[in-house]
């Protein structure tokens, strides 16, 4: 069995390239993966009953969830649980999942984290030293 390594870069636009041997870069893939045009994607799009795109008034009755409440329920946990086990003030919490204030930096920080291994970070919680 053959096997071949690409090496691939993504620019900040969201291009992707191939890097060669030489450092240089070219397309990656070198054929569109795409069959249709933006034109044809969108005309798809619009035929689909069940795809149709938003309109001004759907957008405006619907609420953004604040990513601590994502993460919260994806640790199927109650607010009080979530504030408990990460030393969160229970309020401060409320104040986050119903948009009434913003984790500051530091506490997008902590969210993110707590993301990303929620078990260390609690375990790392529970430790006391003697």
């Amino acid at each position: 069995m053959n096997e071949t390594t690409i090496t691939a870069r993504m620019h900040k636009d969201g291009t992707v390239v191939e890097v060669l041997a030489d450092g240089s870069e070219r397309p990656f893939p070198e054929k569109p993966m795409r069959h249709m045009t933006e034109e044809e994607i969108h005309a798809a799009a619009l035929s689909d009953p069940d795809a149709q795109p938003l309109t001004d008034e759907d957008l405006a009755r619907m609420k953004r969830v604040s990513r601590v409440k994502i993460i919260r329920r994806a640790l199927r946990l109650t607010q009080e649980e979530f504030a408990a086990r990460y030393h969160i003030p229970l309020g401060t919490l409320r104040d986050w999942e119903q948009g009434r204030s913003e984790p500051d930096q530091t506490a997008k920080a902590y969210l993110k984290v707590i993301a990303a291994n929620p078990e260390a970070i609690y375990q790392a919680l529970q430790f006391t030293p003697h």
